[in-house]
């Protein structure tokens, strides 16, 4: 493990849930279905994805962002890279350290080198996850416990080295069903007390777990596919969603949450939405 040193106060993270203050996201110019890596490609992929839509609809997230006082940073994209708009797989911030992740697919990997590029321009200190596959869209973090996702994406191994090097939480590892790509596809916590659920794709006794802890809002599969648990909380009970999902936006509002809809449906072909495309670098509690 390789420790960039200098400390930075400027990045925070104990929920997923907390007022987002700070944000990295990178804009889809140069996206693609160049490799199929998860089942929505699949689906899309004779049909591919219009950059200039997504590009738009990108934008249109930025600046809702922005409009609720958001610090966005936009990480340079690369030709090389047609998965760069998932920012949060190639990091993740727990308390004041940026994780910096191990991608596991080879058309993903050398992603993460653009944001440690970022971070070393900006002084800002990291931990370099070198050892074992580990991508930021398997880490859930709510206050002291660290929900791990398990599929070929993140391994034990990587969980195991996370509980070493912070003994202050509970990481509780989550095995899924393999196909969902990531734990934020099928879980997803949104304020101290409510998560999103997409039951089938998780073991029971997971599922009883989150329920003894959470009021859970199951998701259908219809709109588990448009991947409606991967909505990203900015904090104060505003989560940002996708106007398609219904369903899960209603179960949202009646629960007191201010839903506002962003319409990035041309990005999620690739497999991702809101939460995919956003790190958090600073949520304030």
């Amino acid at each position: 493990m390789k420790e960039h040193t200098e400390t930075n106060l400027k990045t925070f993270c104990k929920s997923e849930y907390d007022t987002l203050k700070r944000v990295i996201l990178c804009q889809p110019q140069y996206m693609n279905i160049r490799e199929i890596i998860n089942e929505t490609q699949r689906h899309f992929k004779n049909e591919g994805i219009h950059i200039e839509r997504a590009l738009k609809q990108h934008e249109e997230l930025v600046k809702t962002l922005k409009k609720y006082n958001i610090e966005v940073i936009l990480l340079p994209y690369h030709k090389k890279y047609p998965e760069q708009v998932f920012t949060r797989d190639i990091g993740f911030t727990l308390g004041q350290t940026i994780f910096v992740a191990k991608m596991a697919n080879n058309l993903r990997q050398g992603e993460e080198n653009v944001l440690k590029q970022w971070l070393e321009d900006e002084e800002i200190s990291y931990f370099n996850l070198v050892e074992e596959k580990i991508e930021g869209g398997d880490v859930i973090i709510d206050r002291d416990t660290i929900y791990v996702g398990l599929s070929d994406r993140t391994n034990q191994k990587a969980a195991d080295q996370l509980q070493r090097l912070l003994n202050q939480f509970n990481v509780i590892t989550v095995p899924f069903k393999e196909k969902f790509l990531h734990l934020d596809c099928v879980f997803n916590v949104v304020s101290p007390d409510v998560a999103l659920i997409y039951p089938k794709a998780l073991t029971e006794k997971d599922i009883d777990l989150f329920a003894s802890r959470y009021d859970l809002i199951e998701v259908s599969e219809e709109e588990q596919f448009q991947l409606g648990t991967n909505v990203l909380s900015i904090g104060n009970k505003r989560v940002i969603s996708l106007p398609v999902n219904e369903k899960v936006n209603k179960q949202l509002s009646n629960k007191g949450f201010e839903v506002i809809e962003v319409d990035i449906t041309e990005i999620i072909k690739s497999g991702g939405s809101f939460r995919c495309c956003t790190l958090p670098l600073l949520r304030e509690e």
